[in-house]
């Protein structure tokens, strides 16, 4: 299944009704059926209102390499990496005033 991001369309308080309805407009006809689109106002009388529009969609192929590249995909786990450090420790032999013991380590879940 390919990963959906969220992306938003803010639209100012200054701008008149039927700019307002045919940006609408553009934007549902631009979207997909399944983006689940959300309307909702934000801000405040301080700072000012705006209309914001959510929706989701597909990474595009540039977003996707991107996230391939980082994502950890082709490499092993954290925990894989902790286990092979935690084996090859308890192995290791140390001096403790002059007596030679076995390093032990508590594992905590």
């Amino acid at each position: 299944m390919a990963r959906r991001v969220k992306d938003f369309i803010d639209i100012s308080e200054y701008t008149s009704l039927d700019q307002l309805i045919n940006t609408l407009t553009a934007v549902r006809d631009s979207i997909r059926e399944d983006a689940e689109p959300e309307l909702r106002m934000k801000g405040d009388d301080f700072f000012g209102r705006r209309l914001s529009i959510s929706y989701f969609r597909e990474l595009t192929a540039e977003e996707a390499a991107c996230e391939g590249r980082y994502s950890g995909a082709d490499l092993p786990g954290p925990n894989a990496d902790i286990d092979e450090l935690r084996g090859k420790l308890d192995g290791v032999e140390f001096e403790r005033e002059n007596k030679v013991a076995k390093r032990r380590i508590r594992r905590v879940a």
